[in-house]
């Protein structure tokens, strides 16, 4: 895929917000600070467009990126950082669960995973509601260049145990460093719009 241009339309607290022209969209979450902005900028292949943080929880929107004037990728406010208060948490939870179950124009998600460690509680059950509401996933392992490839097959076990992949659903290693799986995530997105 060819990215030729990238643009954030919209950051969106609430549906009305959300784009209207029925794009395809493809949704990602995980953990605050796994690196979701650093996955976006892998795949659409530009070096800091979508800001990173080192300080979780920053994104507190639902940011769409309309890629190549065919789909989004929509980058959703990361789940488990405590050090926001309980009312926003609340508040983040019913915006996220209201896009998952309503909103049409979601093809597909990337659950993004930290290789080096096992999933959170907080991850399985994303991934858990993800699988109830029969949203197609894609588990992506990221900074998988940080882990010993020695360790990689234990790793992978781990976290598909832990997460009991249902039939269906992918798992793919993915590092923003060494671009492994770039292309493959890409060619998903392509056999999906």
């Amino acid at each position: 895929m060819e990215i030729k241009s990238v643009e954030l339309v919209t950051s969106a607290v609430r549906r009305s917000q959300y784009p209207t022209d029925k794009k395809p969209e493809f949704l990602l979450v995980g953990r605050s600070n796994v690196g979701k902005s650093s996955f976006i900028n892998t795949i659409i292949n530009r070096k800091n467009y979508a800001r990173t943080s080192s300080k979780p929880g920053k994104t507190q929107t639902i940011n769409f990126y309309l890629v190549n004037d065919q789909f989004y990728l929509v980058d959703a406010p990361g789940y488990g950082f405590a050090n926001i208060s309980r009312k926003k948490r609340k508040k983040f939870g019913l915006m996220m669960e209201d896009y998952l179950i309503n909103r049409e124009n979601l093809k597909h998600v990337f659950m993004l995973i930290d290789f080096r460690h096992k999933p959170s509680s907080d991850d399985i059950l994303m991934y858990n509601f993800l699988k109830y509401y029969k949203i197609p996933v894609t588990i992506v392992a990221i900074k998988t260049d940080k882990v010993n490839i020695t360790q990689h097959q234990k790793q992978r076990s781990l976290i598909l145990n832990e997460l009991d992949l249902v039939v269906g659903d992918d798992f793919v290693l993915f590092s923003n460093v060494t671009k492994l799986s770039r292309e493959e995530i890409q060619e998903k997105i392509e056999r999906i719009i």
